[in-house]
């Protein structure tokens, strides 16, 4: 499949020079390519073209991992917000933005230029974030800002653009979720996921339906795109955790995850089933956040399962679950019962061994600075 990793492992390091050096930019994602030359061969498939390798290739799907303490963590500029301030600069016709909160410069500026030649932008976030000067700047620009006005979070990260692309992941629009936290971001174009994010945020924006309010999405939930497999859920309405729960039961060698906050009992209990059926099941948990009432942390040490605290001095904010090296979970959504109950979140769940491998990449990393 035509997939690029991205500005792998994460943020864009400050001495691979800047963005804007296409020579430079090439000559060193190749390298990076090369690295990884053995996660893109199934069944013996040539390494990646130097077009495939470019930073600014038009690859369905592209990930990005934050770095915390790299060059560009330490600078705040050249993360992953770089690339999606990048494509929101070449929108042409819209832009919807569905965040928790918005702080990142590069996110804000991007917006407003947008808006600025002509393009329709609209934004979602939670109140709780509404009185950010990043968030009245674009405000004072003319760009529509509605906050969701109620207890539970708005708690997507989405932006769609021009109704063919989506980028979503666990990533905040923060300085501390772009540069300290880790995170992912994730790139697809693809329109009919673009229209299946564009209904959520509509329902948002539109209707003015977030939590209870929101109608469960009886449209497909699938597309393929370039080769993968994608399926997008969203809560509270349209049952994620027991898509999730269905996914744990279905593995047979492995699963590992990365959770910020995990307190739904269903998916705990679907993985020490798993656990004690054979499955191989390693996690790391944020340390903050683990210790919170009704975490399954617990139940998974006591079963002997291999669950660290991250090593992060900050948060380690992944939403992640990885099955068998061939599946991967993530989005907005924490493990969480209010993630599931009260929360305005989705789910992406992507079929793909080369994606997978990535993300086992990430937890590698995340799970060797953890604390056993």
């Amino acid at each position: 499949m035509n997939l690029v990793p991205s500005c792998l492992p994460g943020a864009w390091p400050s001495w691979l020079g800047r963005r804007s050096d296409p020579p430079l930019v090439a000559a060193i994602l190749l390298v990076v390519m090369a690295v990884l030359f053995l996660l893109f061969q199934p069944g013996g498939s040539q390494a990646p073209s130097p077009a495939e390798s470019s930073a600014f290739s038009q690859a369905p799907i592209e990930i990005y991992f934050t770095v915390p303490g790299s060059p560009a963590a330490e600078s705040f500029r050249g993360g992953p917000d770089a690339a999606l301030a990048e494509a929101i600069d070449a929108a042409v016709h819209t832009v919807d933005v569905a965040v928790y909160n918005l702080n990142l410069w590069s996110v804000r500026d991007a917006l407003i230029r947008a808006a600025g030649r002509g393009v329709r932008v609209r934004v979602v976030i939670d109140s709780d974030n509404m009185l950010a000067p990043e968030v009245g700047a674009l405000v004072e620009a003319g760009i529509p800002v509605l906050g969701d006005r109620r207890q539970p979070l708005m708690h997507h990260k989405f932006t769609v653009i021009d109704g063919i692309e989506v980028w979503t992941g666990s990533m905040n629009y923060t300085v501390s979720d772009g540069y300290l936290n880790d995170n992912n971001l994730i790139r697809l174009r693809s329109p009919d996921v673009a229209e299946s994010y564009s209904r959520e945020f509509e329902e948002m924006f539109l209707e003015d339906r977030f939590g209870a309010l929101s109608l469960a999405d009886t449209s497909p939930r699938q597309a393929m795109v370039g080769g993968a497999r994608v399926e997008a859920w969203f809560s509270p309405d349209d049952g994620a955790a027991e898509r999730i729960e269905e996914l744990i039961l279905g593995a047979q060698e492995s699963v590992d995850f990365l959770a910020f906050s995990f307190t739904l009992d269903p998916l705990g209990a679907a993985l020490l089933e798993r656990a004690g059926e054979g499955v191989r099941v390693r996690g790391v948990m944020e340390a903050d956040q683990s210790g919170n009432e009704g975490s399954e942390l617990w139940d998974f040490l006591a079963a002997g399962l291999d669950v660290r605290l991250d090593g992060n001095s900050r948060n380690m904010h992944h939403k992640v679950i990885v099955i068998d090296g061939s599946l991967v979970i993530t989005g907005s959504y924490n493990f969480s019962t209010n993630a599931e109950e009260s929360n305005d979140e989705n789910v992406l769940i992507l079929y793909s061994q080369p994606i997978a491998s990535l993300f086992l990449i990430e937890f590698e990393r995340v799970f060797d600075l953890a604390v056993p």
